[in-house]
């Protein structure tokens, strides 16, 4: 039997998490992201320089403007900073792009849109829009023939919107590959435009990965795949293997483990636009990868129309040369 004191401490025990919860909610997204994110330090800058690209794949067609989006209404990642960065500067040393930086959702309006060429949410999480001027104005945006574009978290948004869940491919359903982990990535083709960062080889990566949820994933029949999980390796099936602790009888066995299909790149058709996104960039490191730095241009001047590659979807498309990883993640 509990003792008053017992009771009194319970009690405010309760309250005072109840109280913090109200505290959190009660945030603006200004105190959220000035508690969250901090600046890059002048070397961690110097990471990002020296892995960006000396120029593009191909000379931009015209001069192209975007708009990087990175406000938050869910998980705000430390890595958006970073991101930010290397978006930005990536644009003025190869000369690909412009790259104005924007996190509200007042810049969304046709006149405003207008300027862009493309919209990249930067690991964006849980966006409402609840304006519908506002996703009206993205998707004329896209039916023009401008771009859209996504690092990480920005399949991790438009819950209540399935026509913009549609276009960027899927909404996340957990990360059963963590960001302490490196993971193994097939390349699905290796003659692809948006590829050509990983020389035809599959290779390893630390990076936290995203599986989608079944209802909302476009899959093979809608979406070209560039990059995914490469599941002949054990390391990859071992999270598969796992009892989740909220649903302990969903581990998949050796068997499912190894037939899983987990997307990480891809690009798409949609609307009269085009699509580019890939599930990279959870950690800060990854924008200061050579090989993905490429990678995000080469998807960034694909969805901005200068850079051509096929983008028929990959149940559809004909002779695609895969390439898995090696046995083992190079030693450090």
């Amino acid at each position: 039997m509990r003792t008053l004191t017992d009771r009194f401490w319970i009690t405010a025990t309760a309250l005072s998490l109840m109280l913090a919860a109200n505290h959190a909610q009660a945030q603006t997204w200004e105190e959220k992201k000035a508690a969250r994110l901090k600046p890059l330090t002048e070397s961690e800058k110097q990471a990002v320089i020296d892995a960006i690209p000396e120029a593009p794949a191909i000379p931009p067609k015209a001069p192209r403007k975007i708009l990087v989006f990175w406000l938050c209404e869910g998980f705000i990642h430390t890595s958006i900073p970073t991101g930010n960065f290397a978006l930005e500067t990536m644009g003025q040393k190869t000369g690909a792009y412009t790259a104005t930086l924007a996190d509200d959702y007042s810049v969304f309006t046709p006149a405003n849109l207008a300027h862009y060429d493309l919209i990249l949410f930067n690991s964006t999480t849980r966006l409402k829009f609840p304006n519908a001027d506002h996703r009206k104005a993205i998707m004329d945006f896209v039916a023009a023939g401008k771009g859209i574009a996504g690092i990480h978290a920005a399949s991790d948004n438009f819950d209540n919107w399935p026509e913009a869940l549609a276009m960027i491919g899927g909404i996340f359903n957990g990360h059963p590959w963590g960001a302490g982990g490196t993971w193994a990535f097939r390349v699905d083709d290796t003659g692809h435009p948006i590829n050509q960062a990983f020389s035809g080889k599959g290779f390893w990566h630390k990076d936290e990965i995203y599986q989608y949820n079944p209802a909302t994933y476009q899959g093979k029949d809608n979406l070209r795949i560039l990059v995914s999980l490469d599941f002949s390796k054990a390391q990859n099936q071992a999270p598969l293997l796992q009892p989740r602790k909220d649903k302990p009888a969903e581990a998949a066995s050796a068997e499912e483990a190894a037939k899983r299909e987990v997307p990480v790149s891809w690009i798409r058709e949609y609307g009269g636009g085009r699509v580019f996104y890939s599930n990279f960039g959870h950690n800060e490191s990854t924008f200061s990868s050579k090989p993905m730095l490429k990678h995000f241009l080469d998807g960034i001047q694909y969805a901005l129309g200068d850079l051509s590659a096929e983008a028929t979807p990959t149940a559809k498309a004909s002779s695609l040369t895969p390439a898995l990883a090696p046995d083992q993640p190079p030693s450090k």
